[in-house]
């Protein structure tokens, strides 16, 4: 398992009054949004060399005490990096699957119950 990229996702049930703080307030460079046009679902933003995901849950409610974050982490195989996890006796929350925008996910939870979300790149099309 190779691990080449980690960035945070700031959750929002509000993603309209979230984005402009950390674009107009904090300078945040929109880089990518899904879908591209109209509401946003994701939002993708850089700070010089650092990356912050916002997504958006209209049934978000985070639990007093508990951070609005998860962990997406970019790995070269998504369906070995399940197994890893499930043969350690991680638990997954959802099984690796293709996704609209080209990548592939799966979803799981730390020992502490943080959610972790391992991002397979979409394969560059052939030239």
């Amino acid at each position: 398992m190779v691990v080449d990229d980690v960035f945070p996702i700031v959750t929002s049930a509000d993603l309209e009054r979230l984005l402009p703080f950390y674009t107009d307030v904090l300078g945040g460079e929109r880089v990518y949004q899904f879908p591209p046009q109209g509401a946003p679902a994701y939002v993708s933003l850089r700070f010089g060399t650092a990356a912050l995901g916002l997504g958006h849950d209209p049934e978000y409610q985070p639990a007093p005490g508990t951070p609005a974050i998860s962990l997406w982490l970019y790995v070269d195989d998504c369906d070995a990096t399940v197994e890893r996890v499930r043969a350690s006796g991680g638990r997954i929350t959802e099984e690796a699957t293709d996704q609209p925008w080209g990548e592939r996910i799966a979803r799981a939870e730390d020992p502490d119950g943080n959610l972790l979300v391992f991002g397979q790149r979409a394969a560059e099309p052939a030239t």
